[in-house]
Parts: structure tokens; sequence; C-alpha cells
């Protein structure tokens, strides 16, 4: 039996194509705030920018709709809240020697590899969010191979076999907690927090835009989330979306 936060009502379900579009589809439909739609499989799973997500069974595949009732300018931000509540969810269950980090602009890593990923879907009448989607998948019992990232996956890392409802209870604990203070007290907290687990803060990187490829160093994140890349020539650039090549997480 799974406690669930209190606000909070679990959709599980054996196989899906999606969680995120099932949990659009229903939250377009009027799901309350805190509707959680959990698959044990994904066969038509994805990630950033429309890529496929590799979803065999044995892995955590969650999407809750959240109403935050926000201009739909802060609804990025539910993107860093995830990464905090995924990170302190992962320190729960991980040894303590394991070292977890937030990765820019959606992805945590443990000991350097790859092990949970979020992607975000809204929707808004004007200037309002109607809802968010917040998919999150975390790798439980496998991981892919042949990436161009190292991955690992909470088996892997903790030598023993990890349960999905021990990963999704404490996840969602966080998930909710670290919401309601976002809710109260605004970005500035959730910031904080994802800096202090920044990986490659401080150090040089890479980051792969649609046309290009720029190195520098990965200076600050700013107040909504965006990348401050600084350039060998001193100069500084914002990123809003791109994928980052840390120098020893990814090479």
């Amino acid at each position: 039996m799974i406690s669930l936060p209190v606000g909070c009502t679990l959709i599980e379900l054996e196989s899906i194509g999606s969680t995120n579009d099932e949990a659009r589809s229903r939250a377009e439909a009027g799901v309350p705030d805190g509707t959680v739609v959990w698959a044990r499989e994904q066969t038509s799973g994805r990630g950033r920018r429309g890529r496929e997500w590799s979803s065999p069974a044995g892995n955590l595949y969650t999407s809750t709709v959240i109403r935050p009732n926000r201009p739909a300018s802060d609804a990025s931000q539910l993107s860093l809240v995830t990464a905090v509540a995924l990170a302190e969810a992962l320190a729960v269950i991980l040894p303590d020697q394991a070292e977890i980090r937030c990765k820019w602009p959606n992805d945590i890593l443990v000991n350097g590899a790859k092990t949970a990923g979020i992607l975000l879907e809204s929707s808004g009448n004007g200037e309002v969010v109607s809802w968010v989607v917040i998919g999150c998948g975390v790798n439980v019992a496998s991981h892919p191979d042949n990436t161009s990232y190292a991955a690992t996956d909470l088996n892997e890392i903790c030598r023993r076999s990890v349960t999905l409802e021990h990963v999704l209870e404490a996840f969602l604990k966080e998930l909710f907690t670290w919401r309601d203070r976002w809710l109260a007290d605004g970005i500035t907290p959730i910031r904080q927090a994802w800096i202090d687990r920044a990986a490659g803060l401080g150090g040089p990187i890479t980051v792969r835009l649609p046309n290009q490829e720029i190195s520098g160093r990965f200076t600050d994140m700013d107040a909504d989330g965006a990348l401050v890349l600084e350039l060998p020539d001193g100069a500084q650039r914002r990123i809003t979306a791109g994928d980052v090549f840390l120098q020893e997480a990814d090479r």
C-alpha cells in the first residue's frame, strides 16, 4: 500500500502508450490537481523534443497533473521543483556515498550517470496556466545502453532490488512538499536547492543547440531557469534550451 500525500490521487496502469499523453487527456477532461498517472510500462514513451524514451517494465514512469493557478511564464519553474524533489527522494533511497546531481535542464545524475529525466507539458488560457503535466522517468531496474551519455539504475547503484512502490512513495512525498514550498515562497529557495546539487557548475561544458555547439564555463542558473554560460572571450550567454555535455560526466 502506497502512502500518498494529501490531495494526491493515484491512477495505476499496467501498460500505456505514454503517461504524459494519458495525463494530458485527463487534465483536459478536468481531473483535479494532484492526479498522478503511473504505468508499469510505456509502449510509446518520449523525452524532450519528441525523442524516444526506452520504457521497459521495471522502471518508474509517472505523470502528475498540477493546476498551479500561476502565470504561464512560471510554469517552466516546475521543472526545477521536480528535479529537486527527485534528487531529495533518491537521497532517501540510495547509499549515503552516492553523489546525486541535477543536470541542466531536466536530468538527474547519480555518480555521474543519468538516472532520471523530466518532461513538462502545459496548457493555458491567456496568461494563466490551466494545467501542467510533470512527466518523470526513473531507471530503477534497468538503464539504456549505447547512449551518448553514461546511464545507470537504482538496482545497480544499491546492489539490491529497489521496489517501484518505494521510489514512487518517496518521490511523491518530495514532489508535493517542494510544490507547496514553491507556491508559498516562489522560485528562490527552489533555485538555491537546485544549485546546491548542480552538475558541472563552475566547470567547462558544451551546449548543443539545433544548429551549433557552444563551449564555455557554466557559471550560474538565473531565476528563470536559464543556464548562464561564460564564453572564452568573457562574454556571457543565456541558454534557455539545449543539450549539455559535461567534461567529466558525459565524456
